[in-house]
């Protein structure tokens, strides 16, 4: 069948759709269905790297377990956007973006709009940077330090280079990354159950999954970091882009109408050209709603037990291991948050976890690297093929032609932004830029798919209600997010300033801005700096927090931090307690040395 369909808000810009005959699926068997899913396993494995490996440690190590309630919200609700966005695509084989291009004020604004986003969002290869630092602790035997920044950069250009090589290979790159992402993904949760049950206390382990549904609990919510705990919320899952562009490999798996629209093929592949920028729809009647419900068990498999229970359990095996064998605070925000992670484990473990916990790290980091990568250049690489017709109709040029232009424009990028920042700096903008794209296109989800499908085939309305929730939910922390960005903010925490810059904001009465100095200060790299000495607060009595039954205050060798005494306000009091939990780690360390 060759009618046109043309739905309600379908403007002129993007031309209509076509019907044709839904495919059957294959029959529902253990068998076949590892033939049919695999988006799944490619979204787990992009997603395991940030969230799990980085982030989740990173915030749970320094805020405790009864913040991990947080995942649990947002799986679940990038678990529906995920499902709605694919609904799109099982009828129309069109990706969701080029559902949401189909929207007022037209294919080129949106168009436009999300290839910014993805840009921003994914430009800067920040899981690169983290496996420039695994790498080389794996090869060195130690932590990187500033004299090895140019080491780590080669091998970071040699990350990126090999991530080139792996897409340009096989003959469709959707199946090139749901193989690599399966072998990734077997790998990582197999290093993860084993050393998980063999040597992690089965009380930490209930404690840890305890806080998954302590739900509304955040402890000492002011002393948490805005912009990390945003891209904990929006990096739990996937976050952003990623979870629009899985609907595009639901195309290019062939799955639904899918299979009557073509894919992205590798540069090597015979088939080459064969992507049409127009979906096509089916007719309703019994026999396709039959097969469209034989869809949605597949479905449901891929993202339901495959992608939504394993970033569940993947957050959870990482975060346990870390809460377990890396000291409660420890500040986790930087390039080598996994190499912490793997010496404290040859520390309190076995010595040889310091090779086999990099190996599993590196997996875990280069796995998202190379979906985020795949994501970056699909996505524009879509929009770019839908809303042009010019493009299309060169001489030449085919939708695989350009998808490595432009894999080749954004590693060059790539390889020049990498010096930017630490991985979970330049990850942070990952998050800032997600939590925006999950708000945005929860709304225009809603709409696409209530608007332009056919009645028997739009959400129910517990669906529609969760789409509202996340909107709201992401919403809500990209404006908290962008109110944090216009407040005064303390200055950057460098250990030979330490003191000099708190008694300065105490002297001019920034009680608030020195408990967010204070917070972001690293007790064992100021014990180091100063040498010797305790660290004191005054309240009715001068104590020295953390060896009060070791030692006593001296004059001439501790340093009374300024401002503890004064217990006037409230802000007063929420600083003496800052100042009090930094020096009782600071003692602690300091009186490790004398043993």
């Amino acid at each position: 069948m060759t009618n046109e369909t043309r739905p309600p808000l379908l403007l002129d810009r993007l031309p209509p759709w076509q019907q044709d005959e839904l495919p059957a699926p294959l029959p529902f068997t253990p068998r076949n269905l590892l033939r049919t899913i695999g988006p799944g396993a490619i979204l787990l494995a992009a997603s395991i790297g940030g969230g799990e490996w980085l982030i989740g440690p990173a915030i749970t190590v320094k805020h405790g377990a009864g913040i991990l309630w947080i995942a649990t919200v947002a799986i679940g609700l990038q678990l529906i956007l995920n499902l709605e966005g694919i609904r799109f695509t099982l009828y129309t084989g069109e990706p969701i973006v080029v559902g949401i291009m189909r929207l007022k004020p037209g294919a080129g604004f949106w168009g436009v709009i999300y290839m910014i986003a993805t840009f921003v969002q994914l430009g800067v290869p920040a899981l690169a940077v983290g496996c420039g630092a695994t790498i080389f602790a794996m090869i060195a035997g130690r932590l990187p330090g500033d004299g090895d920044v140019w080491t780590q950069r080669y091998i970071i250009y040699g990350v990126i280079l090999g991530t080139v090589a792996l897409l340009m290979s096989g003959k469709k790159i959707e199946r090139v990354l749901e193989i690599a992402s399966t072998f990734m993904v077997v790998f990582i949760f197999a290093f993860l159950i084993v050393v998980n049950v063999w040597f992690v206390p089965i009380e930490h382990s209930i404690e840890t999954l305890g806080g998954f549904f302590q739900f509304g609990r955040i402890s000492n919510l002011e002393h948490v970091d805005l912009v990390l705990l945003a891209t904990f919320a929006a990096t739990a899952g996937s976050g952003g882009i990623g979870n629009l562009t899985l609907t595009n490999w639901y195309r290019d798996k062939g799955m639904g109408m899918g299979a009557k629209v073509g894919a992205i093929h590798s540069a090597f592949s015979e088939e080459g050209g064969g992507l049409s920028a127009t979906g096509k729809v089916f007719a309703i009647n019994e026999e396709n709603m039959s097969r469209w419900r034989n869809w949605w068990k597949y479905v449901k498999v891929d993202q339901v037990w495959l992608w939504a229970v394993g970033c569940f359990f993947g957050m959870y095996f990482n975060v346990n291991l870390a809460t377990f064998v890396v000291e409660p605070g420890t500040d986790m925000a930087s390039n080598a948050a996994g190499a912490i992670q793997a010496q404290a484990m040859a520390e309190k473990l076995w010595s040889g976890f310091w090779w086999l916990a990099l190996l599993n790290g590196f997996w875990i980091l280069y796995s998202t690297h190379l979906g985020n990568t795949d994501i970056m250049v699909r996505t524009v690489t879509d929009i770019a093929w839908v809303v042009s017709p010019r493009l299309r109709q060169r001489k030449g040029i085919s939708v695989s032609k350009v998808y490595y232009v432009l894999l080749a424009v954004f590693t060059v990028w790539g390889l020049i932004s990498v010096n930017f920042g630490s991985a979970i700096d330049l990850f942070k903008v990952l998050g800032t830029v997600a939590g925006g794209v999950l708000a945005v296109s929860a709304v225009q989800i809603l709409i696409v798919n209530t608007r332009l499908l056919p009645p028997e085939l739009r959400p129910p309305m517990w669906r529609r209600a969760a789409l509202v929730l996340c909107a709201v939910g992401y919403g809500s922390l990209s404006l908290a997010l962008i109110w944090d960005r216009f407040q005064e903010k303390p200055p950057a925490y460098a250990p030979e300033s330490f003191r000099e810059v708190i008694t300065q904001l105490i002297a001019e009465g920034k009680y608030t801005l020195a408990v967010k100095y204070v917070d972001s200060a690293d007790p064992a790299r100021q014990t180091e700096h100063d040498g010797s000495g305790y660290l004191a607060v005054a309240g009715f009595a001068v104590l020295l927090p953390g060896v009060e039954d070791e030692a006593t205050f001296d004059p001439d060798r501790d340093w009374e931090i300024p401002g503890t005494s004064d217990t006037l306000s409230e802000e007063d009091k929420l600083w003496q307690q800052a100042a009090t939990r930094f020096a009782a780690e600071y003692n602690r360390i300091r009186a490790a040395e004398g043993e």
